[in-house]
């Protein structure tokens, strides 16, 4: 099976000052997988390259060295992210709009044409638990509510993949619930989802594989139960095995 996002020797140097000396390296030589209708959760601690490499996806970065593909293009050529849906860690919208004039506004962007606009706008805000809201302004949202506006806006498009950058950063329990269990209902219906995250018991619930960046290398990439398996505990410890922590007992 052919995989639907793919990094090669993919490495990025971010250099400062005159002379550009001693660049900062973001990624060295990454390279990784994601296939249709899996749940890939991307973990590694804060300064890992995973934003980076989230960035060289969308084209918001150019890589130094290497390539990223998804769907087969080149994400140097706009047209690869024709077919993803991206929310970033920290959304901002014009909180005057609600919820419906926002899908409306993002709608058009894509050239969706009117009937169909409706019809996805309400299949979308029942998927996120938004109908009974979707006339009250985004300012009156808890943030829960809001990061599933934001899960509403990346989806309007009815992408294939789906990237997300911490997905439930600053929820509560039950906002980090309704969150996976969205991200379920897109794996079941196909859709494949990577993302970020640093909560690691949410991407041992919900993710088909992990893959742990440390230093801007990939350090270990596979099936949750298999990396289970092997080390004999839960993610969270082979996480902390794997960056070097170790564990005052």
């Amino acid at each position: 099976m052919e995989p639907i996002l793919k990094l090669e020797d993919l490495r990025v140097e971010f250099r400062s000052g005159a002379l550009r000396h001693n660049p900062k390296v973001a990624l060295r030589g990454l390279n990784l997988e994601v296939y249709r209708g899996e749940i890939f959760g991307f973990i590694g601690p804060n300064g890992a390259g995973k934003t980076t490499t989230i960035n060289v996806l969308l084209g918001f970065v150019a890589p130094t060295a290497g390539n990223a593909y998804l769907f087969g293009v080149n994400v140097r050529e706009p047209i690869a992210r024709q077919r993803i849906g991206y929310l970033p860690e920290l959304t901002y919208y014009y909180k005057f709009l609600t919820v419906e004039e926002l899908l409306r506004f993002y709608a058009r962007i894509f050239g969706i044409p009117r009937r169909e606009t409706d019809r996805r706008i309400d299949q979308l805000l029942r998927l996120v638990e938004l109908e009974q809201v979707r006339n009250r302004p985004i300012k009156t949202y808890s943030k829960g509510m809001q990061q599933r506006v934001g899960l509403a806006q990346a989806l309007i498009n009815d992408p294939e993949l789906l990237i997300l950058d911490e997905p439930t950063s600053g929820l509560d329990p039950i906002g980090r619930m309704k969150v996976r269990e969205i991200i379920q209902r897109l794996k079941n219906e196909g859709k494949t989802v990577f993302f970020s995250s640093h909560e690691l018991g949410e991407v041992e619930t919900v993710c088909d594989r992990v893959g742990i960046l440390h230093e801007g290398e990939l350090r270990t990439v596979g099936r949750v139960s298999d990396l289970k398996a092997q080390f004999q505990t839960d993610l969270e410890r082979i996480f902390l095995k794997i960056i070097g922590y170790q564990l005052n007992t």
